[in-house]
């Protein structure tokens, strides 16, 4: 046994038992008055039936995949890869889905505890909801850390031949985040469609009105969508990483060894320490000094310096070498980049949002030409900042002296990004949480005090869930290179011979790259199209129960329980099409088209990707806040036509940011994990 992987393992229990002492922590925090408790047990109740019903139907997918892979290493004579990869494919995908549902189950019990600790001060609401966000971050990367080192040992832990046999453990969770992030993703957004646009268009009611039939609904979508679906895709994330970066580390065996095959898995580690010190720098008193964020960011800054000073010792005592620190550390300044870009992009403060809310005033319309102009502009700052890190980290591995370092070098960027992530993905959860406590105070009936105190969270949590749809682009690009340099060196040991060049003028070629492309597109209007389909059913049965004039009178209690059953029919429904096309499209293009055609199609779908991600996420975030700054006085406030027309703009904001955006972090990063499993057929 290595000394490095004892060490991940080590770090990883540590994790975990200090996940535990947090989770003890938040449940037996007061849970408030009996409203209180009541309105949560009915979220918590629709998201334990929705994840049941979705993580039954993507099992199902999951069975009939592992039996496909192993029939198509029987019939291209790798069968001593056959069950080894299927088995690995569904321990990864095993652990992804409980990677998501611990991000839920989080969430359904620190909402209540949150809400209930408002009535005390905001201090202790921001502890107990980051605190359960961080059992969920903890959880979902001592897991991914644990299942990789697991894998690896299991499959012979050969540093030079396993890393390539643990390929089918990434491909499992990339499998089950995608379909937990979509179904999650439509079921949230339909939810939240049919309640802004009905409850509040039509009927002109506010916002988690317990007379809204769909209210609950939409903070069960809360949870199901961001939490479990943004836990398995960043446990996905950090699995796909470190195992692309092994697979390079195994080219520069002769230089490092076995260091440089495990150094990510002991960098990961590290930055669960430093997570873990982070979060309990997050005080009660610190909390109640103004600004919730002022709080959170300071968590997140030692984080990130506590993740440099650890990574600093890792390299020097595994890699020895201070050219690949500066590569982590490019790493880590582009996740504040990317933390920055987005908050600039999505914030009420600064020029984006206020310049769509003044367009808003003329109507709907000039709302949304606002709204993509500033989606496609975020693109700008991004796609420089990730093509000059990569150049930057690749600039240092060469520097480094050691021979094709300068691949390595990127590698290490990306594990320095990764660094922080349990921070990132506590407060991503968070989000979710303080969101559900607002609807819990709304619906229960609390004083103005507290609901403001809920409210400035509510806001916070809005900016900490943009943050983190940001963080995860950038990872995603840099990740997705990794992956993709990856298949280039598997392919390079099947057919024998270098495999260094991609030629986009080989007609092949260019084919492969433009069906690559196209796929991104068709993907994303699968997924917003899922969300219409779905919010439809929704429209209609808030309408019918609103033609009972007892409901909003407030004398007759809504049928909410049909709401919940019809969005998760619906959400189960219309994932599968895009899911299915995602995966079996690029299989066909690869064993029609050949490997250098897979590889053009993998590297412009990436590109492609990555742009129409940040299109997606950014201009969604930017509606979603346009409503809020005018709900808080701006331009007529709540009720005005204003309002109304930035709610129409959220509304279509709505399947952007939650939907297709984050369902395409996961896809860029699953066609690079399927076309390394399924390489042996491309050649």
């Amino acid at each position: 046994m290595y000394i490095q992987l004892v060490l991940t393992g080590a770090v990883g229990v540590i994790a975990l038992l200090m996940a535990g002492i947090f989770a003890m922590q938040v449940m037996r925090s007061e849970t408030g008055t009996q409203g209180m408790r009541d309105v949560a047990a009915a979220i918590k109740e629709g998201a334990q039936a929705f994840i049941r019903r979705q993580y039954t139907t993507i099992a199902i997918l999951g069975v009939v995949t592992a039996l496909l892979l192993i029939g198509i290493f029987m019939f291209t004579g790798r069968t001593e890869l056959a069950i080894p990869t299927a088995i690995a494919f569904l321990f990864g995908a095993a652990m992804s889905g409980i990677a998501g549902i611990i991000g839920m189950w989080t969430s359904v019990h620190a909402n209540l505890r949150s809400a209930a600790a408002a009535r005390t001060s905001l201090g202790k609401a921001i502890v107990v909801a980051l605190r359960g966000g961080a059992v969920s971050g903890l959880t979902i990367v001592a897991l991914s850390l644990l299942g990789v080192s697991i894998v690896f040992t299991l499959l012979g832990g050969d540093p030079e031949r396993t890393p390539s046999l643990i390929v089918g453990f990434g491909f499992g969770a990339s499998f089950i985040a995608l379909f937990a992030q979509l179904g999650g993703g439509i079921y949230t957004k339909a939810a939240d469609v049919g309640a802004d646009l009905v409850g509040k268009v039509e009927a002109g009611i506010p916002e988690d009105d317990p007379r809204n039939p769909a209210v609950i609904a939409d903070l069960v979508g809360d949870n199901v969508g961001d939490c479990a679906g943004r836990g398995a895709d960043l446990f996905e994330s950090t699995v796909a990483e470190n195992i692309g970066a092994m697979i390079l580390g195994v080219a520069l065996y002769s230089v490092f060894g076995v260091n440089g095959v495990l150094f990510p898995l002991v960098a990961g580690s590290l930055g669960l320490i430093a997570t873990i010190i982070g979060i309990l720098t997050v005080t009660e008193s610190s909390g109640n000094s103004g600004n919730p964020m002022d709080a959170l960011n300071r968590g997140y800054y030692v984080t990130a310096l506590l993740s440099a000073v650890f990574l600093y010792f890792a390299i020097e005592w595994l890699l020895g070498n201070i050219w690949f620190f500066y590569a982590a550390v490019i790493g880590l300044v582009l996740s504040v980049i990317f933390l920055y870009l987005t908050l600039y992009y999505t914030d009420s403060r600064y020029r984006p949002v206020r310049n769509m809310a003044k367009a808003s005033v003329t109507g709907s319309a000039t709302n949304i030409i606002s709204g993509i102009s500033v989606g496609f502009e975020t693109t700008g700052i991004a796609a420089i900042s990730i093509g000059v890190s990569l150049l930057a980290a690749y600039f240092c591995g060469q520097m480094s002296g050691v021979t094709n370092g300068g691949l390595y070098g990127t590698a290490v960027a990306t594990i320095g990004m990764l660094a922080p992530v349990a921070y990132i993905l506590a407060m991503d959860t968070f989000g979710p949480i303080v969101d559900n406590a607002g609807g819990i105070v709304e619906m229960s009936g609390q004083t103005d005090e507290v609901i403001d105190r809920i409210a400035a969270l509510d806001s916070a949590g809005n900016t900490t869930k943009a943050l983190t749809k940001g963080y995860a682009v950038g990872s995603a690009a840099l990740s997705a290179f990794l992956l993709f340099n990856a298949y280039m060196s598997e392919i390079a040991i099947l057919i024998g011979r270098p495999f260094e060049v991609v030629n986009l003028a080989n007609l092949p070629v260019f084919v492969g790259a433009l069906f690559g492309a196209m796929l991104i597109f068709v993907f994303a209007s699968l997924a917003i199209s899922a969300v219409g389909k779905t919010a439809q059913y929704i429209i209609e049965e808030v309408r019918r129960q609103f033609k009972n004039p007892g409901i909003l009178a407030g004398t007759v209690k809504p049928d909410y329980g049909s709401c919940v059953d019809i969005t998760t029919r619906g959400a189960l429904k219309n994932m599968v099409a895009p899911g299915v096309v995602a995966i079996v499209f690029p299989a066909i293009v690869g064993i029609s088209l050949k490997f250098e055609a897979m590889a053009g199609f993998l590297m412009v779908a990436t590109i492609v990707g990555i742009m129409l991600a940040l299109v997606l996420n950014n201009s969604g975030g930017a509606w979603d806040n346009v409503k809020k700054f005018i709900e808080s006085g701006e331009y007529g406030g709540k009720g005005s036509e204003t309002h109304k027309a930035a709610v129409v703009g959220d509304t279509v904001g709505d399947p952007f940011k939650d939907t297709a955006g984050p369902s395409l972090h996961v896809l860029v990063k699953l066609l690079a994990t399927t076309t390394l499993v399924l390489s042996t057929l491309y050649i």
